[in-house]
């Protein structure tokens, strides 16, 4: 299992010889033996990996019991607070520093996707077909082995165990690239790429087992650390993450939390066997995903304070389909996480091209105070508020695009919105600012601007309050100055 560990020393160990062996030909012949070895070894690494994996899934099952699903937030929300426009009474804006907690909340660095541990040939000659499906209304296709389909009459670990030394045959490497390719073209996310194997599998295999076992086999064979699991004859995987996934019971096993994918189970029978190399699922979106377009009715969107700041937007309603879907999580205990993850996730580039054609012409020429506070009074007057209990039953926070979507928005929504357009628009810092019950902003600017302020590492990030109707940059919503503050950093 350490072959793979020490094949870069390997590679440099070939680029050296490249260099040596012109000025000493006696050592051709030994290194290019040991170099024949190497490669030898490192092809058949996955190939005895799954072997090893399979022998073990003959005996590994043991009884776990679920942990209680994290309950989703529920916070008691601060309700919009309307400033007059003509108010004689409201002083002029000074500098006044915000207090804040000591507790900042960071984000983890993102990763690179995880890859096969071994790459994946292809297969030349072989009798195929294709297995057609539409996910999230985005065609693709996948090829699977004419001949090869795997056997799987019963859940129990020898059948389990002889369906995956079929699947391990080189009969299922063109699918697996294939998968792996469909992720790089559309740039599928983690769990995208989960679902889209979930799709993929159940288009092609009328058992629920077997299509269970294939995306399993698929997801892990990417590079995913997976677990299999059974329940009352019935097939499960589980996924490993960090995130912790609201509304969702999981297991812990050797130390991780892995969730069902699918049907939450109170107690299964997990097989607990690692593959080399595995990796976690992340739910963080760090490009923006490619769906087949199909546009939303257009929507115009009107500043108040600044009239010619009308937007008409559309969006891919594919996407937010998909952004339905997706799971809100936290990352280390700590609820305020989630918001960061969709601040962070960035536009489409097509929608961001279209508010840049919209927007960025009516911001150019202005003073970095100017143009956020136009981006503001766009957001604070141009979307209709409403509380995510009365429309969604539950909290749920928007990713950027959906609330051009959506009716209705709250101040979580408008504070992730207008932080991805500062960001994309004017190349500005931003942080989200958490009071109790509402979630604001700030921007630190490269001019001197009055207002309220949060000076973090030197700089100052200047209070911007979208839920705040008609208050200006630097102006924090009454009863909210004397409140502790968190700051929650962005990208």
């Amino acid at each position: 299992m350490r072959l793979v560990k020490h094949w870069g020393l390997i590679s440099t160990a070939l680029l050296c010889g490249q260099l040596t062996m012109a000025q000493d030909d006696p050592f051709r012949a030994k290194y290019d033996n040991f170099s024949k070895q190497a490669k030898e070894q490192y092809d058949g690494f996955r190939e005895r990996a799954n072997r090893e994996y399979a022998d073990f899934v003959r005996n590994a099952w043991q009884e776990y019991q679920a942990k209680p699903a994290i309950p989703k937030p529920k916070e008691k929300e601060v309700p919009p607070l309307v400033k007059p426009k003509d108010d004689s009474k409201i002083a002029p804006l000074k500098s006044n520093p915000v207090k804040i907690d000591q507790q900042i909340i960071e984000m983890p660095e993102t990763v690179p996707q995880p890859v096969p541990v071994s790459p994946i040939k292809e297969q030349q000659g072989q009798n195929t077909r294709f297995a057609d499906f539409d996910y999230y209304g985005t065609p693709m296709q996948v090829r699977l082995p004419e001949d090869g389909l795997f056997a799987l009459n019963a859940i129990t670990p020898e059948t389990t165990a002889d369906a995956w030394r079929q699947l391990a045959s080189s009969d299922y490497d063109n699918t697996i690239r294939d998968c792996l390719a469909l992720r790089m073209k559309h740039r599928l996310g983690d769990w995208a790429y989960l679902k889209m194997l979930d799709k993929f599998a159940k288009s092609c295999m009328s058992d629920e087992n077997k299509a269970t076992l294939l995306m399993a086999y698929i997801y892990q064979q990417s590079g995913y650390a997976m677990r299999l699991a059974s329940a009352s004859g019935q097939l499960r995987m589980l996924f490993a993450t960090k995130h912790q996934i609201f509304g969702k019971s999981y297991f812990m096993i050797s130390g991780e939390r892995y969730y069902t994918y699918g049907k939450d189970d109170s107690q299964l029978v997990v097989c607990n066997v690692n593959f080399p190399q595995e990796k976690m699922l992340s739910l963080l979106i760090t490009e923006p995903m490619d769906f087949e377009p199909r546009m939303s009715e257009k929507r115009v969107l009107t500043s108040e304070g600044y009239a010619d700041l009308t937007v008409e937007v559309c969006v891919n309603q594919n996407l937010t389909d998909f952004f339905t879907d997706y799971p809100a999580s936290m990352l280390n205990n700590n609820q305020m996480t989630r918001w960061a993850m969709y601040a962070n996730t960035p536009f489409h580039p097509e929608q961001k091209e279209k508010l840049e054609g919209s927007l960025k012409g009516k911001l150019t020429g202005l003073s970095e105070k100017d143009a956020v506070e136009r981006l503001l009074n766009w957001v604070q007057t141009a979307f209709q508020y409403d509380y995510d209990e009365n429309v969604w039953g539950h909290d749920r926070a928007f990713f950027a695009e959906e609330t051009l979507f959506y009716p209705y928005c709250d101040c979580e929504d408008r504070s992730i919105l207008l932080s991805r357009l500062v960001r994309d628009l004017l190349g500005l810092k931003v942080i989200l600012v958490y009071y109790p019950g509402h979630l604001a902003m700030a921007v630190g600017f490269n001019e001197d601007v009055t207002g309220d302020y949060i000076l973090l590492d030197g700089k100052r990030y200047v209070v911007c309050d979208p839920t705040y109707i008609n208050a200006p940059v630097g102006m924090t919503m009454p009863n909210m100055d004397n409140q502790t503050a968190k700051i929650i950093l962005l990208e």
